[in-house]
This record gives structure tokens, sequence and C-alpha cells, in this order.
């Protein structure tokens, strides 16, 4: 039997369900006679509802209820939606204006949702809908992340959400005084909508006093913590499950109105209520990712050492608190802040600035990826200032292998890293020696070529606690409950297979159970990468769990004390027995005997610390000058993820990331006009990556086992987006260089490269 540090690559066995159409997503399994909700939305970004009549819609064919807010507050629900806030830097608290459920009194951005219209069928649904009258005042719309401007909130001074700091301001700004150098970059972070292949949905329904969600998400305990609050239910009286989920990327994280609107309309009608989200109304209604603007600073001294860095980040919020919103670009950005550089005097400054927009938070990477990108960039820059190699100045101030564990001034503690050898095998895998004669050719044929680095490190987020539970089934078959949730990562093979190799336990033999509330009594969901590293240790602590007590019962089994009894992960063995029982055959033994204690098995862990998964990202960009087209054309990745389960998923998540940054970098570009419609609402005008904008990813795996869990292993979930913004960045910003183009910002869209390639031109016209 392997054991998990061997790295073997298993083909993933939920991809035979999927490929051939079978699974089963919340829109395949919801009653049949389900009513059908649809959701009028705000037409307008900003402005005071004069009026809201639904008595039409109320009369009209098939129509079962139609809910404002009016209605949720008569009916005792608690209407206003949780957001965490931050401090500020002056010690108060973040601004907490009230989300509401559906709209109240104002529309504060296009979609937000303002009734919610239940019918047999979505047709009649839709039809109700056109029915509402709606009249409102309009108000100029907030669009920009400068303070001030039309007020958002009334009681949100200048739309300042918070002003939050973290590191030493003096001692910085000391060194930049000192400073033999400094370099200085504004660096924009563009929005992108999450675009999840699966858009979201739920359906809901009633047994008695008792309600069942199901939807598609992240994990189901706060959903279901936020589905009690709202309707006023003990959470016992709450069951929510997730089945096979087409995405997450943190976006399907957290709480949405729709759920509790589908639980409550279900209960006034008394029918199941399903309700699921159409293309367009996703691109309005999911919370967005990034959008934000840096100004990055480095003091060096006369060697090249940074001695200090600051960042001063205006974020956009949109136009509420999300859950956790606040959070993403201040605490979150702040985790990696100095990466993987050996610097002890930063400052970070975050102003979070509501607008007319949807509200924005965790993208794959939440403040980590916006972290790495603005810091990369700014490395680039001050090579080219510095009149230095890039690939130089990065390693005399990486931190040294002999340096571990190390303490960055934000809080965290790097158990590991050997960024050098990174470093030196993706300059290798990468073939930058061969790089100047690519550039020569291209430029032969009129072409630009750029290359572009970025070395990244991440920080595991979520709780570090998870649970496990391990079933005996009467067929001989195993069951693990896990308390994290896959959206698409291969969670059923990777925690079968872990479990096998632990127990011995033949993988086909073991099924996963995840997403629901009332099998597993707590998890964390997933995300921040957390799930494969918090899991294999709660599984751990199964097992052992498990053997312990194995150990005890076969001790009247074997003749032997439990102490002399061990277990090689196939089999019990003990000096002085021939008998050498499986963990399938102790399970028999036990249930043969009345044991039914010994066939249920469950445990918690906490990992003592986070790891921190780093790697190297190495881009070639190819720039026709008379289009502006970009093409991403050679891509080579090495990473630091510690031990691998299974090689082959690592590098599948490592592409999906990837795509993500590249489609973020040089296609997807959110557009909203002046009055705060969204321009880019549909696939005909938001761009996600085609087939051919993404090349082959090339994925090298150079580890250094963490010290921080007992498998040496280090999250790669969302490690390929972290790199590639600045990697894709730093490559089309190289190859921009010499002709003169001095400031480029995502997204790298064939207009916008014209337009700074021609840049004089325009302004002599």
């Amino acid at each position: 039997m392997e054991k998990f540090g061997k790295s073997q690559s298993i083909r993933r066995v939920e991809d035979v369900r999927f490929l051939t159409g079978h699974g089963r997503y919340v829109d395949d399994i919801a009653p049949e006679n389900a009513l059908r909700a649809f959701v009028f939305r705000a037409p307008v970004a900003h402005g005071v509802i004069t009026t809201l009549d639904v008595s039409d819609a109320r009369e009209a064919e098939g129509v079962h209820a139609v809910l404002t807010i009016d209605d949720l507050e008569a009916a005792g629900m608690d209407v206003n939606m949780f957001g965490a806030t931050v401090k500020n830097h002056d010690g108060t608290p973040g601004a907490a204006p009230k989300r509401p459920l559906l709209a109240k009194g104002k529309m504060r951005f296009v979609g937000e949702p303002v009734a919610f219209v239940v019918a047999e069928t979505l047709d009649q649904a839709r039809d109700a809908a056109e029915l509402i009258l709606l009249d409102y005042d309009d108000l100029p719309a907030k669009m920009d992340v400068a303070a001030g401007g039309a007020p958002v909130h009334d009681d949100v001074p200048d739309n300042r959400a918070f002003d939050w700091a973290m590191g030493d301001e003096a001692a910085t700004d000391a060194a930049f005084r000192s400073a033999a150098r400094t370099v200085s970059l504004d660096v924009g972070d563009n929005r992108i909508i999450v675009n999840s292949l699966e858009p979201r949905g739920c359906f809901a329904e009633w047994d008695g006093n008792r309600v069942h969600v199901s939807l598609g998400g992240q994990g189901v305990w706060g959903q279901k913590e936020f589905i009690a609050k709202a309707l006023g239910l003990e959470e016992a009286d709450v069951r929510v499950t997730t089945p096979d989920v087409g995405g997450g990327f943190g976006m399907k994280g957290f709480p949405y109105p729709e759920y509790a609107l589908a639980a409550h309309a279900a209960r006034l009608a008394g029918r199941p209520v399903r309700w699921m989200s159409e293309r367009t109304e996703a691109m309005l209604s999911d919370n967005a990712g990034r959008d934000l603007v840096s100004t990055a600073e480095f003091a060096f001294d006369e060697t090249n050492r940074i001695i200090a860095y600051r960042v001063h980040t205006r974020c956009n919020l949109g136009a509420y608190n999300s859950h956790f919103g606040q959070f993403i670009q201040s605490q979150l950005f702040s985790r990696v802040m100095m990466g993987v550089y050996d610097v002890q005097k930063t400052w970070l400054r975050v102003e979070g600035i509501y607008t007319n927009t949807t509200y924005v938070d965790a993208y794959r990477g939440a403040g980590r990826p916006e972290a790495i990108y603005v810091l990369e960039r700014l490395m680039d820059r001050a090579a080219r200032e510095l009149g230095v190699d890039p690939i130089a100045l990065r390693r005399r101030n990486f931190i040294k292998p002999e340096q571990f564990p190390y303490d960055t001034t934000v809080g965290e503690t790097y158990d590991v890293g050997d960024f050098n050898k990174v470093l030196d095998r993706a300059v290798q895998e990468a073939a930058l020696s061969g790089f100047e004669a690519r550039k020569k050719a291209d430029a032969e044929r009129g072409l630009l070529r750029g290359v572009g680095l970025c070395y990244y490190i991440e920080s595991i987020l979520g709780d570090p606690s998870e649970g496990a539970k391990v079933t005996f089934n009467e067929d001989g078959t195993v069951t693990i409950y896990v308390g994290t949730q896959s959206t698409g990562q291969g969670h059923e093979t990777v925690f079968a297979a872990f479990l096998a190799d632990q127990t011995g336990i033949p993988a086909e033999m073991i099924s996963v159970v995840q997403g629901d509330s009332d099998l597993i009594a707590s998890g964390g969901g997933t995300g921040g990468s957390r799930s494969v590293t918090v899991q294999t240790n709660a599984t751990l602590a199964t097992v052992s769990a498990m053997t312990e007590s194995f150990s005890a019962f076969l001790a009247d089994e074997m003749g032997v004390p439990a102490s002399e009894i061990s277990f090689d992960d196939e089999r019990f063995r003990a000096d002085g027995s021939n008998l050498t029982p499986t963990m399938l055959e102790v399970a028999e033994m036990a249930r043969a005997k009345g044991r039914d204690d010994l066939l249920v098995h469950e445990a918690r862990a906490t990992l003592p610390a986070r790891s921190f998964p780093n790697g190297c990202h190495v881009s070639e960009v190819v720039i026709d000058p008379e289009t502006g087209v970009v093409t991403v054309e050679r891509y080579t990745v090495v990473d630091d993820f510690g031990n691998l389960i299974n090689p082959m998923l690592a590098e599948g998540q490592v592409h999906g990331g990837v795509a993500q940054g590249i489609g973020q970098a040089i296609t997807e570009h959110v557009v909203y006009d002046a009055d705060g419609q969204l321009l880019t609402a549909s696939f005909m005008d938001y761009a996600l990556p085609r087939a051919d904008d993404i090349p082959t990813i090339s994925f090298t795996s150079e580890p250094v086992p963490s010290t921080a869990n007992i498998m040496g292993m280090k999250g790669c979930g969302e490690a390929g987006t972290v790199g590639a913004l600045a990697a894709v960045a730093n490559a089309v910003q190289d190859a921009l260089w010499e002709r003169g183009v001095r400031q480029a910002d995502m997204p790298f869209t064939p207009h916008k490269v014209w337009e700074l390639l021609n840049s004089e031109v325009l302004a002599a016209e």
C-alpha cells in the first residue's frame, strides 16, 4: 500500500458520472411539484422607490405569492443580511449599513432584488413580474473609488466603509527617508464577474415545521445559520444540503437573499419552491471580485535590498457589505503583503468605498492574488528603474532557507521555504535561456514578445478545525462523512484515496458524503485552499480513534493486550497471535458480536498552523502591434505544494487557476456606464477566455514539505490564480516597454493595447 507521501495520480472517480450526464445538480433534483420563482430586480443603480405596487402581479394566472420587503417584515422575518466589518485605523468600527433581503426604500445597484414572484411555471412568474408597478426618483450613481460623491447610504459619510491599516507607519516612513532609492507604481486590479459554469440556484421544501433548502454552495453550515436567522427558526429546524456543484470560486461560499426567500415562499405556498439564476441575472447579482487600485512603494538601500514597503489601496465594496467583503482587501490582502521577501518595515492602508454596483467579495484567492499582483508588478518596475535583472532582484531579497520559521510583519509565521530552488527550476523549465532568440524571431515578423515572472506565496485560510466520520455499512462498504464541500475539485477521489491509504480499505469500497447538515454535525466548508489539509488531518484523527477502538476490541480476540497490537495501514498484528485482520474484517467481527458502537468512528482535529504554498510562474506573450491582440504563448509553473496526494488533480487545479488569471489579465472586462448600467451583462460583451486564449501550461512540483501538518501538505486550490495575474501583466509590460509604454494595466484587451501603442498618434489627433 502506497503512503500519501508517494503522490499517486489516480483518475477522478466522479468524472464518469459528470461526463456521462449523470451529475446531480440542484436544478436536476428539485421536486417535480415545485413552484417556480422569478426575481424582479432593480432596473436602475440608484433611486428612491416611490411606488411598488404588486397587486396586479398577485392576481396574475398561476401566481402563488409576490413578496416585497413589507411582506417579509410583516411576517416577522429578520430582513437584514450579515456583513462582517473591520476596525478603522482609529479603532472605530467599519460602517455597517443594513443590507436587506429585498430593496427597502432605495435601490442601490442594478440587479438588486426588489420582489420575489412565485408561480406554477417560470413563464407565469415572468409574466406576473411584468405587471409590477415600480416608480422611483432617480439619484446620481456613485461609480468610482474616490471618497465622496453621491451618498450610497445616508448614514455613511463620504461613502467610506472603512479606513484600515496595518504595520509600523513611523518606522516605514523613516526607512523611506533614509533610502538610497525609492520606486513607486500605481496598480489597478480590474473587476471580474465570476461566471461559474453552473449559476446559483436553490429549492426549498417544508416537512411540518422543518425546512429543507438545497442549494449550490461551498458549505452548508453558514447557509443553515443564515436561513434560520432570517426565518426566525431554531437551527435544528433547518436542513441544508448541497448536491453536485458546477464551480464555486468563492462566490458560492456566502448566503444570498434568494435562499431565504425561497424558504419563506415555500412556507406560504405550502409547496416546494425552486429558483435558478440565469446568466445575465448571475452577472448582475452574484458577488463580483477584485476591483481595487493601489499605490505601492519600495525603499531600497545602496545594495538593492528592500528596506521598507508601503501600500495605499482603495477598494470597491459595491453597494453593500457582502459577507466578508470588508476583510478581502484589508486583512486577507495583508496576509501575504510582503510575499517571499525579507522586509520587516511595512505599512498597509486600505480604504473601502461604497459604489452603486454589485457587492464585491471573494474570488479565487480572495485578497492574496491582489496582494501578490501589486507586489510583483512593483518588483518588475523596480528592476527596470534600478537597472538590474528582475530575477536577480528577487534573489537578492528572498527570505533564505536558514531564516525559517520566519515571522512576517503581519503576524504570519512561514514554516518552511526554499524559494531559490523553486526559482532555479522555473528558469530551467521555462527555457529562459532561449527567450532572446524567440524575441528576435518575433521581431523579424513585426511582433513584440515579452516575458514576465511572478513569485507568489499564499496563506491558507479558513477554519483550521475539521471533523470526519467513518461508518462501516452492512453491505461491507465504508462511508466517510466530511465537512468540506467539493465544487469540482475531485474531493470524492482524494478523500476516499486518502482513507484507503491509511486503512487498507480498497478505495472503490469507500464513498464520500458531503453537503448535508443533518448527516454532518459541523464543518468549515471549502474556501481559502483549506480542504485537503484540514480534511486529511481530521481523517487521520478519525483513523487513530478507529485503530485504538479496534485494538481494544481485538485484545480479547487475539489474546494479547491492546498495547501489543499494531496496525500497519493494512492489517492488525501482534506477536504471539496468528490473527491478522484488516479493518473491514474487524468491523465484521464487531458486527457479529453486536458491537454496533465500533461501526461508527468520528473525530475532530485542528491544524497547529497554516501552510504556505508558493511557486514561480513564468509567462511569455506575443503582441501584434497592428491589432493590439495579446497571445499568451508559453506558460510555465513550478510550485511548492509540499507533499501531494494526487499530482494529477493538483495540476488540474493549477491549470484552472491559471486560466482564470489569464482571463482577468487579457479578456475579462467589466464595464458600467455613468448611470451604473452593466454594459457587459452577457457573453456577447463579457469575454471569458476561450480555448485558443490558453496555452499549454507546464506544471512541475518542487516540494518542500510543510511542518505545519503531519502530512507535509500545502493547499493548491487558489495558487494558479495567485501567480498568474502578475506573470501575464509583467510579460505584457515587458513587451510594451521598448515601445515607450510605461503604464500598462489589466485587462490587456486588443483595443486597450492598441491605444497604448498608438497613444502619441492619438494625442496628436
